[in-house]
C-alpha cells in the first residue's frame, strides 16, 4: 500500500509540474518553415528571432490583401481563445471571405505555385472549422490553418504589419501546436481560459 501511495504521489507531482511549467517546456522537433526542405529547431525558452525578409518579392497590393486575411484570422483566433463555437464559425466564414479576396493573379512563377499549395490547405481547414460542431475538432483544423498561413506570411510578407508566431507545447496531449497573433502577450487558442497563458513567442513576422 505504501508503494502505491508513493507512486500515486509522484504522478500527481509530475502532473502539477507540467501544468505550472507550460512555458518552460523545451521543444526539439523539426517544423516545416516555408518550403519543402526548410526545417528549424525551436526552443521554448529562446527569445523570438527578428523578422526575416519574405522569401518572395511580391506586389505590395498582395501583401495588403494578406494583411486583411491576417486581421480576419486574428478575430478567429480570439474566438478560439473565448472557446465560443458559434463565434468561431462566424469568424471562419469571415476569414474565408478575406482569403478569397487575395488576388492570386498578382503572383507569378514559384510564388504563384507556393500560394496555390498553401491556399488549398487553408481553404479546406476553414471548411472543416465551419462544418464541425465540436470545438476541439475545430481547434485541430485551426492548427492546420495556422501552419499554412505561417508559411504564406514567411513567403510573401505582410508589407509592414507584424505577426507573432507562438507555440503551446501542451496542446493536443503534449503534441504541441502553433498559432499566429497580433501581440506578444500569450492568449492560447487551444485551451482558452483553462491555460490562457500557456505558450511562448517563437518568431516575429512582417
Amino acid at each position: 500500500m505504501k508503494k502505491r501511495a508513493i507512486v500515486f504521489s509522484l504522478l500527481l507531482a509530475a502532473t502539477a509540474f507540467a501544468l505550472t511549467n507550460c512555458g518552460s517546456k523545451h521543444e526539439s522537433e523539426s517544423h516545416d518553415h516555408g518550403s519543402a526542405d526548410a526545417h528549424a529547431s525551436h526552443d521554448a525558452n529562446a527569445s523570438a528571432v527578428d523578422a526575416a525578409e519574405p522569401q518572395f518579392s511580391v506586389d505590395a497590393a498582395f501583401q495588403q490583401q494578406l494583411t486583411g486575411v491576417f486581421k480576419a484570422y486574428v478575430a478567429l483566433k480570439d474566438a478560439f481563445v473565448s472557446s465560443d463555437g458559434a463565434k468561431v464559425k462566424t469568424e471562419a466564414d469571415n476569414t474565408q471571405k478575406a482569403l478569397a479576396a487575395a488576388d492570386m493573379k498578382l503572383l507569378t512563377g514559384a510564388a504563384h505555385n507556393d500560394w496555390m499549395a498553401y491556399l488549398g490547405t487553408m481553404e479546406s481547414s476553414l471548411k472543416e472549422i465551419q462544418s464541425a460542431s465540436d470545438i476541439e475538432v475545430q481547434r485541430k483544423s485551426f492548427s492546420a490553418l495556422s501552419d499554412s498561413f505561417y508559411k504564406s506570411i514567411k513567403a510573401f510578407g505582410l508589407g509592414g504589419s507584424t505577426a507573432y508566431y507562438e507555440f503551446c507545447p501542451m496542446a493536443f496531449d503534449n503534441e504541441g501546436a502553433y498559432w499566429l497573433s497580433e501581440a506578444t502577450q500569450i492568449r492560447n487558442p487551444y485551451f482558452g481560459d483553462k491555460m490562457l497563458t500557456c505558450g511562448s513567442v517563437k518568431e516575429t513576422l512582417k
